[in-house]
């Protein structure tokens, strides 16, 4: 059976690593050009669930210091079997109530809020903890069943109620487009979330936070930064195909 270690296209060693970070950092400062915007105000989070350990450790010496994991189990061996890096923990998927306190302790980031239940018990244990943890708020944009996230109606009520919780500071939204190669399409997916922020900052700035923007994965990232992506999360393109086998 192939592995990603054995596959094409797959970075293992550090100077492979660097070779794909300075390809996709190449087009995130060319679509970033392409609507005369600043590369620097652009964040890429590289997405490394199913990557194991020693892959992460070569990954870091290129130059990563960020990782978006799904899974929180995943992600909590991972941050205690290399918590003698200065790594940044995200997570990106959908968390379960009783995952809160786990995500509580080791996380900095969570990118797919979207219940208040989950906000509050975050907030409680974050300050038993004495931590904070900075979120985007999901909204979904297609329109799809199977996709979690808000309805664009119901974020500024969402927003509202969230700001009881301070042990959660607010960076942003964050959306998925529709999966699909219709790129018109996925450009309107993002402009939603971009109106939606922009519209919050003309009505409700104290409600935004920082207004970040969390959109776009390898196949349209671009797209979603010539739309006004603040944060790209980005995984094939820097670690290669996933290995879902184990």
């Amino acid at each position: 059976m192939s592995t990603p270690e054995n596959q094409p296209d797959v970075a293992v060693t550090e100077e492979q690593f660097r070779e794909a970070l300075a390809e996709v950092q190449h087009n995130i400062a060319a679509a970033a050009a392409r609507v005369d915007r600043d590369p620097a105000e652009i964040r890429l989070l590289p997405v490394s669930k199913t990557v194991p350990e020693a892959r992460l450790r070569a990954a870091y010496a290129a130059g990563v210091t960020q990782f978006g994991e799904n899974k929180v189990q995943e992600a909590e061996a991972k941050a205690q079997a290399m918590a003698d890096l200065d790594a940044h923990w995200a997570i990106i998927g959908p968390l379960q109530s009783n995952k809160t306190r786990e995500v509580a302790e080791f996380a900095h980031e969570f990118q797919a809020l979207d219940r208040l239940r989950i906000a509050r018990r975050l907030d409680t244990h974050l300050k038993e903890l004495g931590r904070t943890l900075e979120v985007y708020v999901q909204v979904n944009v297609s329109g799809e069943e199977a996709k979690s996230g808000l309805h664009p109606n119901e974020v500024e009520d969402f927003l509202e109620e969230l700001r009881e919780f301070d042990a959660l500071h607010l960076k942003g939204l964050m959306t998925m487009a529709v999966h699909t190669d219709d790129e018109q399409l996925i450009r309107q997916n993002f402009a939603i979330l971009r109106e939606l922020r922009d519209e919050l900052r003309k009505r409700r700035p104290e409600l935004i936070g920082e207004g970040g923007l969390s959109m776009g994965m390898t196949n349209d990232y671009q797209l979603a930064i010539e739309e006004g992506a603040t944060v790209v999360r980005v995984g094939t393109a820097i670690f290669g195909a996933r290995d879902y086998s184990k």
